[in-house]
């Protein structure tokens, strides 16, 4: 199963950060890259300058033909589609979209200036990352450590649950 992060804290044209979110799907529906299961929607305060508007987050699981680092080309595209604008590291955006899980792949690639890992490395330091993914896959273990998502989210740091279901 290949899960990816979603993540919006700014609106875009096309409206706020639910329907950024929920277009980011569509646009990836359209690649074929077929969504399997979708999280609620989370809301968790930005890292780490808390004073920037609140992310809303979701996890979604797909399947696709693609290779990560094809994979990877769609949701970049994606995120430029929707008018994303990458200055500084942790800016405000209205999409961010990550490869979390690839079939539990271990592995490191690059794609243009970006050096990526799978897992996503910092995963287990993600409320917004491991709630919804909890919510979708329950079981799930991390490919490296061997933990299963329960341990992962009882080791998270206690500043770093300050996360909100919404639907």
């Amino acid at each position: 199963m290949i899960f990816l992060g979603i993540g919006s804290n700014l609106s875009s044209s096309f409206g706020d950060r639910f329907k950024n979110i929920d277009l980011a799907i569509s646009f990836l529906e359209t690649y074929k890259i077929n969504i399997i299961k979708k999280s609620s929607f989370y809301e968790t305060f930005s890292y780490p300058n808390k004073s920037n508007p609140k992310f809303i987050n979701s996890v979604i699981a797909v399947e696709t033909k693609l290779p990560p680092v094809d994979l990877m080309s769609v949701l970049i595209f994606v995120e430029e589609k929707l008018e994303r604008k990458r200055s500084k590291k942790n800016d405000p955006r209205t999409c961010d979209l990550d490869i979390i899980d690839y079939n539990y792949q271990i592995m490191n690639f690059k794609y243009r200036d970006l050096e990526l890992t799978l897992p996503h490395k910092e995963m287990t330091n993600r409320n917004f990352v491991l709630y919804p993914l909890r919510e979708i896959y329950p079981n799930w273990i991390h490919p490296l450590t061997k933990k299963n998502i329960n341990v992962l989210i009882k080791d998270l740091k206690t500043s770093n649950n300050e996360i909100t279901k919404l639907s």
